[in-house]
């Protein structure tokens, strides 16, 4: 997520104001061992140009497919403009934009004076887009993707600073946010969005929900509208995404902390008081209002109604009429997406980080095994939920987050993820966003985005955010890449080597470490590295939500961007520009791999629609003008 209208801050920005971290006054105590021999992997990360110097381009005994001629276009120069730009030989349209309708029934609804009405807010394409995955269902391609958050000021034209001036105003808002699930075919124009398909459908802040799991039940999860705390409305800040190897998607919720506030005191205790804080619920919220008009959000009324959000929620794209589930064994923290691989043994493995400055990488290892004919109804909700221990000698270890190791209560470890991983030691880390797992190597990936926080002050937790291992620089704007191969080569496996494939930065402008690794140059520079998903030859496809202000040390670096990687040469190339001012998002490939959809969140610019119209989030279809296949 990038910006929280009105203020302008980050998510991280706005917790931190509110719930300021002590600063750290004696630096001297934290041994830095970022850079040094026996501290960084014996010192085989080298910085400066030259494919020769990156000493750690890959984990011994990848089985990734090396070999010339892995990219099929040239790499394209940074942009500072208004539109999307890709290779030669590409090209690229859009195929559904914020407000484009999905229903007959919302034909003609959209307009830029009013950005569409309220009792079609959810007949339409929803804003933001993020995480996206494809199936194909009864031979039907479809759709489903994420709507992360609301842009108020674009969606309620009207309203003044974007604040709500009533329910209708929220309403509009809750519709608007959460996931769209579309069918999709090839006309005459390329790709389209199928009108009134039998699959479409809509998922909002107000779509009943079943809870799942350890916390389902507990009395933390009960409301006065729900006293047995196992139903919910509404999926929130859906980030990131999965897939299940059984055809579900999984949308996870991020920075729900802020749709919430106080419309007077409240009064929580214990863990509950701690969660509050580490979790960042604040009396005013982000400026949605919903408390003011919707007591559901109004933790004055109704204090556990924040622990019923920030879950991974499983939903069947083939059943429309099924009920999402919050699958609470995953843990509640600040979701950005679910990577789902299968152990050895057929156990499901869920990778996971927690999008916020100083917290953990997380993975959850299924009890029961997935094969043809197996119930899957509960298998996301017996298990293992570990967090992540990296060492500065390139090994780690998944600490289990077991009630003995943590004092803690199933229900507790499930509704207070984070509070559990602090009491076992996990590492902090420079904000682990999208996890990729390799399909060509027994491997996985996690974006670190950027930690301007690293070195300098400690987490929501207390928890210290030491100079080291796979965060090897401090006030880290920049961010890096961090890979990791599991033991026996078996993601279930407890133990894990780990290195770092890309440490992003400026060699243009930045001295030492921030010029980044030698796979980052003048002519591929970036910062900021957010989704990441492989195609099937095993190419690493890299987006970023990272500053695009083109000055200071981010200068030359230009608009937010996609790169393709090699995660056996660590070569990386700009494929994609997007338009000034957004991210870019969410990845996902038709059935015949000959169009890539991307999404293009929160442009600043006039995109894609041009002056005078509103900015609209987007998907793009891109395709390669031979009509070869592009992943």
């Amino acid at each position: 997520m990038k910006d929280i209208e009105p203020h302008s801050l980050s998510a991280d920005d706005w917790d931190e104001l509110n719930f300021p971290r002590p600063e750290e006054q004696e630096f001297d105590r934290v041994v830095e061992r970022a850079l040094s021999r026996r501290g960084f992997l014996g010192g085989i990360i080298a910085f400066g140009s030259g494919a020769s110097a990156l000493g750690l381009g890959v984990l011994k005994g990848s089985t990734a497919l090396a070999g010339a001629g892995r990219f099929a276009f040239e790499g394209i120069p940074a942009a500072t403009d208004a539109t999307v730009h890709v290779p030669e030989g590409y090209a690229w349209k859009v195929l559904v934009r914020w407000g484009d309708p999905l229903f007959g029934d919302a034909v003609g609804d959209f307009d830029d004076a009013t950005g569409g009405s309220a009792d079609k807010a959810d007949r339409v394409f929803g804003e933001n887009t993020d995480g996206m995955e494809h199936f194909v269902i009864d031979g039907r391609e479809v759709i489903a993707v994420n709507h992360e958050y609301a842009n108020r000021r674009v969606n309620l034209p009207q309203a003044a600073e974007g604040r709500p001036r009533g329910a209708d105003d929220v309403a509009k808002l809750q519709k608007l946010q959460g996931v769209s699930i579309f069918e999709i075919r090839q006309g005459s124009d390329g790709w389209e969005v199928v009108l009134d398909s039998p699959l479409n459908r809509r998922i909002t802040h107000l779509t009943p929900m079943r809870i799942s799991g350890p916390a389902a039940g507990d009395e933390l999860m009960r409301t006065a509208a729900d006293p047995t705390g196992t139903v919910c409305l509404g999926t929130f800040n859906n980030c990131g995404s999965g897939r299940t190897p059984w055809g579900t998607f999984l949308t996870c919720e991020e920075n729900f902390n802020g749709y919430f506030g106080a419309s007077g005191d409240f009064a929580v205790d214990g863990l509950a008081a701690e969660g509050y804080r580490r979790y960042g619920i604040a009396p005013e919220g982000w400026g949605y209002d919903y408390h003011k008009w919707d007591a559901r959000f109004d933790v004055t009324q109704e204090p556990n109604e924040p622990h019923r959000a920030g879950w991974v929620v499983e939903i069947d794209p083939a059943d429309p009429q099924s009920t999402p589930v919050k699958r609470t064994a995953l843990g509640r923290f600040k979701h950005e997406n679910a990577a789902v691989v299968l152990a050895p043994d057929g156990r499901v493995v869920v990778y996971m980080g927690d999008d916020e400055r100083g917290e953990f990488l997380y993975k959850f290892v299924s009890s029961g095994a997935y094969g043809p004919g197996v119930d899957t109804s509960t298998l996301l909700d017996e298990g293992q939920l570990y967090a992540a221990r990296f060492e500065d000698d390139g090994t780690g270890r998944w600490l289990a987050l077991t009630p003995e190791a943590t004092g803690m209560s199933p229900a507790q470890i499930a509704i207070f993820t984070r509070m559990a991983a602090s009491r076992v030691g996990a590492t902090t880390m420079d904000r682990p966003e999208w996890v990729a797992v390799n399909p060509a190597a027994v491997e996985a990936y996690c974006a670190l985005t950027n930690n301007r926080n690293r070195g300098v002050r400690t987490n929501a937790g207390g928890d210290w955010q030491r100079v080291g291992g796979p965060n090897p620089r401090k006030i880290n704007n920049f961010g890096q890449i961090v890979r990791w191969r599991p033991a026996g080569d078996d993601h279930a496996a407890e133990s894990f080597a780990w290195d770092l494939y890309v440490m992003c930065g400026n060699p243009a402008v930045s001295e030492g470490p921030y010029r980044g690794t030698a796979n980052i140059t003048v002519g591929n520079m970036f910062n900021s590295p957010d989704c990441m998903m492989f195609d099937t030859t095993g190419l690493l496809w890299i987006q970023t939500d990272g500053d695009d202000s083109n000055e200071g040390e981010f200068a030359g670096q230009g608009n937010n961007q996609m790169l393709a990687g090699d995660p056996v040469t660590g070569e990386i190339r700009r494929f994609l520009t997007g338009p000034r001012g957004c991210e870019v998002t969410g990845l996902t490939w038709s059935a015949d791999r000959r169009t890539m959809f991307v999404g293009i969140q929160h442009p600043d610019a006039p995109f894609p629609d041009g002056a005078g119209r509103l900015p609209r989030s987007s998907i793009i279809a891109i395709w390669r003008e031979d009509g070869r296949p592009l992943g």
